[in-house]
């Protein structure tokens, strides 16, 4: 199945493709949209051009794995993403991708940026463990 994963921000949120038969990932871009419907349109456009089957939104939880504020304006989102691409949305724990994903640039040329990267890592995730 093609999946399109969302590493959301408030201001840049990454996009990452991949595929669940092979494993394959590869993050993408970074939108520099701010959280909307133009942000929903242009992550439908992606998941069109990519054509994914389903949609991975990183999901910030606490340290302690509880669902916090920003968990919510997440999962509000994820409803008009839903309706924006008429997929099916998951939910993948976010916790520490943004780190790893500057860890892993380090020192690299950020053609994609660190976002598509986090967005990247969250599906490499989502995908281990299904």
């Amino acid at each position: 199945m093609r999946l399109l994963a969302v590493d959301l921000g408030d201001k840049r949120t990454g996009l990452a493709t991949g595929d669940s038969e092979t494993g394959t990932v590869f993050p993408l871009t970074t939108l520099n949209i701010p959280i909307g419907e133009q942000l929903a349109a242009a992550i439908a456009a992606a998941a069109m051009e990519h054509a994914a089957e389903a949609i991975v939104l990183g999901l910030p939880l606490n340290m302690d794995g509880s669902e916090g504020p920003r968990a919510a304006t997440t999962r509000a989102f994820g409803d008009t993403v839903a309706v924006a691409t008429g997929l099916p949305i998951h939910y993948q724990d976010e916790r520490l991708t943004s780190f790893e994903a500057e860890h892993r640039t380090r020192g690299q040329s950020p053609a994609q940026g660190t976002d598509a990267h986090a967005a990247a890592i969250l599906l490499e995730e989502y995908l281990a463990h299904p």
